[in-house]
């Protein structure tokens, strides 16, 4: 078992993020023990929704074919006016798109996307999973760590990636700002069979109802077996329940100002489960020394771009990358990773945040999305979007070899490390593509 780092690095969480960050360093040669807490690997939730450069984050982790079996691949997304059922907004998802961004859009069970990527991970002699180990804490020792868990064993490592979720230990030493606050944002899901779906709604679309205040998500799943359901409201006092049944008795009143088509959906589950949203703001340091954040516990955001699932993937192949091209010095590595992903993940937050905004207007507002949004051509939304769903290009060519340097002495640091001014130079920066300026659309029309 050839592998080039002595001591392994530990990635602490087993979800999508933690996963993909195994896979990608076993494929630049680098091995790796991921500690999750629960009692084994799984993945809790129902629906997820794949853009291109998520797609392009699964070929470069080598797992796409397996994660295409189950996904359905839609062709249209949709923006609904839930007050008049009008149509706002449109996109194609045609062999346009296709050539325009490199990958199809498609949509699928998160447990398809978690399970392929586990089974890529024990394929992997350079990766070893361990269950119902938790990660408690960290000590950096030189250019190493001693990452601390709950069976009271240490691991010795050579580096600590964080990809421990919302409520990440390793984030509360790197960052220290507590519990992640609640958004006021509630979520109630359900799965839906296919025959228990609304003919006249069973469209092959990723479709939202936008009302004041609320928006209800739906779209087939597994090969059209299934309907995922997301009803999302915003409210004061929303609660902070998570993944608890909720009856729709509670769920029903909260979306009653929606027409009938939307509604329709919603009488149809006899439970729902009700989920609270969490939000971070972004930050501007993710690491220290031979530690990183990846993932929601570096960048937690709302789901109103559908683009969390893409940006821990796009980090576990940055991540990579960056290892690979220091061949091995972590510490140089992770803050040649900060510096690349920074941006383009906090952007992402910002603007998923935004985007819900542009969901829940009302009154006058509401009138002036659907007068900018409506009647657009196809090639109008895929600019808006390009700045998103085009994939970085250290993500593109991930398979490619790339040259290595060996370590210079002078880039090994220990203790804390700040985000610092990138280097001239810096090999994780000559891998991506020259920043573009801003562009002049607002962040909100990326959807």
């Amino acid at each position: 078992m050839n592998h080039r780092n002595s001591r392994p690095v530990v990635i602490a969480g087993g979800g999508l993020g933690g996963l993909a960050c195994a896979l990608a360093l076993a494929r630049k040669g680098f091995r790796s023990i991921v500690l999750e807490q629960a009692q084994q690997f799984g993945e809790i939730g129902a629906g997820i929704q794949l853009a291109p450069n998520a797609w392009h984050a699964i070929d470069a982790l080598g797992v796409g074919a397996l994660v295409k079996k189950e996904a359905v691949f839609i062709e249209r997304l949709l923006l609904m006016d839930g007050a008049s059922g009008e149509t706002v907004i449109d996109v194609p998802l045609d062999k346009r798109f296709a050539r325009r961004f490199g990958n199809p859009y498609a949509v699928t069970h998160r447990a398809d996307i978690h399970g392929s990527l586990l089974d890529g991970c024990k394929a992997q002699p350079l990766v070893e999973l361990r269950a119902s180990t938790r990660v408690t804490g960290y000590e950096i020792q030189g250019n190493e760590v001693l990452v601390k868990t709950g069976t009271g064993e240490p691991i010795r490592a050579a580096a600590l990636v964080g990809a421990d979720g919302v409520r990440s230990v390793v984030r509360e030493r790197i960052v220290g700002d507590g519990e992640p606050p609640v958004s006021g944002h509630m979520c109630y899901r359900a799965v839906l069979k296919v025959e228990e779906m609304p003919k006249d709604l069973r469209w092959p679309a990723a479709t939202l109802w936008a009302a004041k205040n609320t928006h209800i998500v739906h779209y087939p799943l597994r090969g059209w077996k299934l309907f995922n359901l997301v009803a999302t409201v915003v409210r004061d006092h929303a609660g902070s329940g998570h993944n608890e049944e909720a009856p729709p008795e509670e769920v029903l009143p909260l979306f009653a100002h929606n027409c009938a088509k939307p509604m329709s959906i919603l009488r149809v589950p006899k439970v729902f489960r009700r989920w609270m949203l969490r939000f971070r703001e972004p930050v501007e340091n993710w690491t220290q020394g031979p530690v990183t954040l990846l993932g929601d516990s570096a960048h937690l955001m709302l789901q109103y771009l559908a683009q969390g699932a893409a940006m821990a993937l796009e980090d576990a192949v940055c991540l990579a990358a960056c290892a690979d091209q220091v061949d091995g010095d972590f510490p140089e590595a992770f803050q040649n990773y900060q510096e690349t992903r920074l941006v383009r993940a906090s952007r992402v937050q910002v603007s998923a945040r935004l985007m819900g905004m542009v969901f829940h207007a009302s009154g006058v507002e509401r009138m002036i999305r659907n007068d900018i949004y409506q009647g657009r051509p196809a090639e109008r939304y895929y600019d808006a979007l390009d700045w998103l769903f085009t994939p970085p290009g250290y993500v593109r060519d991930f398979a490619k070899r790339a040259p290595r340097r060996a370590p210079r002495p002078s880039a090994r640091r220990t203790g804390a490390s700040s985000a610092r001014a990138p280097r001239r130079g810096s090999p994780a920066r000559a891998a991506r593509p020259a920043r573009r300026p801003p562009s002049r659309r607002t962040a909100s029309r990326g959807r």
